[in-house]
């Protein structure tokens, strides 16, 4: 059972249709989605959004990880930048605040393939230096940044029941509310970047 959340502003009504893409014959689409780093709740993430529907591009370090969700339909890249190239909206989820550095600034990393419009969401659960040293690196490469670390563990990651506490760039927020929506239960908007970490420390 998650513990109560304190002092969180109370969620806003949603438009589930913000991310999504309007075709020439006026259909809507949902965006394509990358996620990167198949740990327990990384992977168990990108299993709800390919559930949903949506078209997911998944790599892991280990890419045996990736073999599940290629078994549903997932692509399968070989680096964070190809990830980036390919999708519309790009989450990461790693383990600590070496890995997401390592996934934004690597050797065909995040930042390799970010340009102008590109968004990239990092769930990751780290300190807020690490988190608003990858949002500067993000925003001056004309990427769209935000961060939504969430609470709960591996049951309510399968189960679309985490709370994600996100912070940064308010449009990006309503264009991933979609895939926010299957992964969690609740989400917040918490302002400026930093302000996520803060409060994932409070909880937790």
């Amino acid at each position: 059972v998650l513990a109560p959340v304190p002092h969180l502003p109370t969620p806003r009504p949603q438009d589930s249709a913000g991310a999504q893409v309007r075709h020439q014959d006026g259909a809507m689409a949902k965006p394509t989605v990358g996620y990167l780093g198949m740990g327990i709740m990384g992977s168990a993430m990108a299993h709800r959004l390919i559930d949903a529907g949506f078209d997911v591009t998944v790599w892991n370090r280990t890419k045996e990880r990736c073999e599940p969700h290629a078994a549903k339909g997932a692509k399968v890249a070989d680096s964070p930048q190809a990830v980036v190239e390919a999708c519309d909206i790009v989450f990461a989820c790693t383990s600590d605040p070496e890995s997401s550095r390592q996934v934004a600034f690597g050797e065909r990393g995040v930042l390799a393939g970010m340009s102008p419009g590109k968004k990239y969401v990092d769930m990751s659960t780290v300190d807020e230096a690490c988190i608003i040293e990858i949002a500067a690196a993000i925003k001056s490469k004309g990427g769209v940044f935000l961060e939504a670390p969430m609470c709960g563990s591996k049951a309510p990651a399968i189960n679309g029941q985490l709370i994600i506490l996100t912070a940064g760039d308010a449009s990006l927020k309503h264009d991933a509310q979609p895939c926010f929506d299957v992964m969690g239960k609740r989400t917040f908007f918490l302002g400026e970047v930093g302000a996520g970490a803060r409060m994932k420390l409070v909880v937790n």
